[in-house]
């Protein structure tokens, strides 16, 4: 074998086994830290979900770039955003996917030791309890001054496009992968799986977007959890890995 031909079969090797010569600086990230300002999102024993979703948003566009990604905030501070600020920001960015990131609460004092779990939604209309219920708590504060009928006709318009079918695909690559990487540590974390339902911050954005829930303040476990850096690299390490899955998935389909 010459040395020329060995040099090649090596590059395959590496270039196959994901390494480092993949380019994906023309894939760009927008990510949206869910509620900040006046609206706290879910709060529980002085822990806010404002603070620890920036943190781990953060924590996302470092580990992104380090991946050769760009990378866009929607808030890299304690401000709130309108819905339509939030979904403008990935359209006009032209971002290749949008991940809102929150995290899970419920109001059921008596369950606060039992419900747990890391879940990731995409937008479609469902009648299952909790995922309307997740979506109501996350959806009060950007849909004030917002009727019923004109909530159904935005949702309506966006159902049926292909954005709808990535956005799934999405999903399951970065929940699968957040599973994986938490539980090299945290065997017991709950997974409660892919999930559709209406979050408006993910209408508007015409691009295969998610809304990833990185575990419930309202349970002991899991809050103590959330506020440190080992399990919050854990979720980010989860979600650039699944992010680049799909990504790469999609170049072989298409050349996304």
């Amino acid at each position: 074998m010459t040395r020329t031909v060995f040099i090649f079969l090596i590059s395959l090797f590496i270039i196959g086994c994901g390494g480092s010569s993949v380019d994906r600086s023309n894939s760009l990230i927008v990510i949206d830290a869910g509620h900040g300002g006046h609206d706290s999102g879910a709060v529980c024993q002085g822990k806010q979900e404002k603070d620890v979703v920036l943190e781990i948003s953060k924590r996302l566009r470092r580990e992104f770039k380090k991946s050769g990604y760009r990378v866009y905030l929607t808030r890299a501070n304690d401000r709130f955003l309108t819905l339509g600020q939030r979904t403008r920001i990935a359209d006009k960015k032209n971002a290749k996917v949008f991940i809102s990131v929150h995290a899970n609460a419920i109001s059921n004092r008596s369950r606060f030791n039992i419900v747990e779990g890391i879940e990731t939604y995409f937008l479609q209309k469902t009648r299952d309890a909790r995922s309307q219920r997740v979506a109501a708590i996350e959806n009060a504060a950007v849909l004030k001054g917002t009727n019923k009928l004109s909530r159904n006709v935005i949702i309506d318009s966006v159902l049926n496009g292909p954005k709808i079918i990535q956005s799934h695909k999405l999903a399951i690559d970065v929940q699968n992968s957040m599973v994986k990487h938490i539980r090299s540590k945290y065997r017991n974390v709950k997974n409660g799986g892919v999930r559709p339902a209406p979050f408006y911050v993910l209408v508007g954005a015409s691009r295969p977007s998610i809304l990833v829930e990185v575990g419930y303040i309202t349970n002991p476990k899991e809050r103590k959890r959330l506020f440190t850096s080992d399990y919050q690299e854990r979720i980010v390490k989860g979600i650039v890995e699944g992010v680049g899955r799909y990504i790469d998935n999609r170049k072989r389909e298409v050349g996304f």
